[in-house]
């Protein structure tokens, strides 16, 4: 099979591959500004890969066509679809109560769907989930916090020390403050020589207060290290 380096489609491949490769970093970015586990470089690895395969599928095979071969280009698609859900599924982590990694695992699967419009050759339909997505992941987040009532219960880590008797300052600051706080698991995180850590969920439920300013008094708790809001957002 003789090498064809440079094709009538080769101009178009190339300028639709950069673009997969733009839109793809601009969504990593995006996930690497909140510090998760996959950021720039996992999700324009993503989008270029799937560009790539889209491709390949669509151009990379015309040489071989001919009278009783058929192509489905199709194919290569949803396998894409198929193992990119593989790799969504190593980042997200379930751990007592919460789940984490969810939204960046969406991210990823959305970024492949970039990808591929960017290789089928429907750039401004790329653009547009590219736009949507991070409206989606930025915009929605923030109007969803300033919706919710700060009544409504949530689930609160606290990493601390025993044998201050951090937890049920914790819970008598809620108690005081006229909130609701439960602990509903706590378990030893790090134990170093005569040192330990442990780490307890709470739910709590503000009724007078805010809960940012809730938090701020947990965290004022002598022997209290972290105090960490579970959100959905956070994954």
């Amino acid at each position: 099979m003789d090498i064809e380096w440079f094709g009538p489609s080769t101009l178009t491949e190339l300028t639709l591959l950069v673009l997969a490769f733009v839109l793809s970093a601009v969504i990593g970015w995006e996930r690497h500004r909140k510090l998760k586990s996959a950021g720039m470089r996992t999700h324009t690895l993503v989008g270029v890969g799937s560009a790539v395969f889209t491709l390949v599928s669509a151009y990379g095979f015309s040489t071989v066509t001919s009278e009783g071969i058929t192509l489905d280009p199709s194919r290569i698609a949803a396998q894409i679809v198929s193992g990119i859900g593989f790799l969504g599924a190593g980042l997200i982590f379930v751990r007592q109560n919460s789940v984490s990694g969810l939204t960046t695992a969406a991210s990823i699967w959305a970024t492949a769907a970039v990808g591929m419009a960017c290789g089928a050759g429907s750039p401004v339909l790329a653009i547009m989930a590219t736009a949507l997505q991070l409206v989606a992941v930025t915009l929605l987040g923030r109007w969803r916090r300033s919706r919710e009532h700060e009544h409504r219960q949530r689930a609160v880590v606290l990493r601390y020390r025993p044998g201050k008797g951090s937890l049920a300052q914790v819970l008598a600051v809620a108690k005081r403050q006229e909130a609701t706080a439960v602990v509903i698991d706590s378990r030893l995180m790090e134990r170093d020589g005569r040192s330990q850590r442990w780490e307890a969920t709470v739910t709590v439920e503000a009724r007078k207060t805010r809960l940012e300013d809730l938090l701020a008094d947990f965290a004022d708790v002598p022997g209290v290290k972290r105090v960490r809001l579970v959100d959905e957002d956070a994954v």
